[in-house]
């Protein structure tokens, strides 16, 4: 399930991953990031992967269908997480889901909401 953040503001809005990401889980998720396109334009993008467990094989479409249709809408995305391989997902974001992304520790999560708002 994506959680959206209350730290989330104007044109940069941040999700909770809690648990197991199914396919509905981007059903609701992609018409949320597509209004807020609509209202501000291009946007940012946090992802909070702390509470994340794994990704449903049938989600696993929709995922990438959601990084194809948004990727030139969203300016930056940042994966906030403490798990080596979630380093390697800020580096795939880049070519497949924003055109800037950076990985933060978990512990630096104010720093990603502030890089988001540069």
């Amino acid at each position: 399930m994506f959680a959206k953040m209350a730290e989330s503001s104007g044109k940069v809005v941040g999700y909770k991953v809690i648990g197991v990401i199914k396919a509905e889980d981007f059903e609701k998720l992609a018409p949320e990031v597509e209004s807020l396109i609509k209202e501000e334009g291009a946007i940012r993008i946090l992802f909070d992967m702390s509470a994340y467990e794994s990704e449903e094989a049938k989600a696993w479409l929709k995922d990438l269908k959601f990084g194809q249709k948004f990727h030139r809408q969203i300016e930056k995305m940042a994966i906030v997480g403490d798990k080596a391989w979630e380093k390697l997902i800020a580096y795939l974001a880049k070519p497949f889901y924003a055109r800037d992304s950076k990985y933060f520790h978990t512990g630096e999560a104010e720093k990603a909401w502030a890089w988001l708002r540069e």
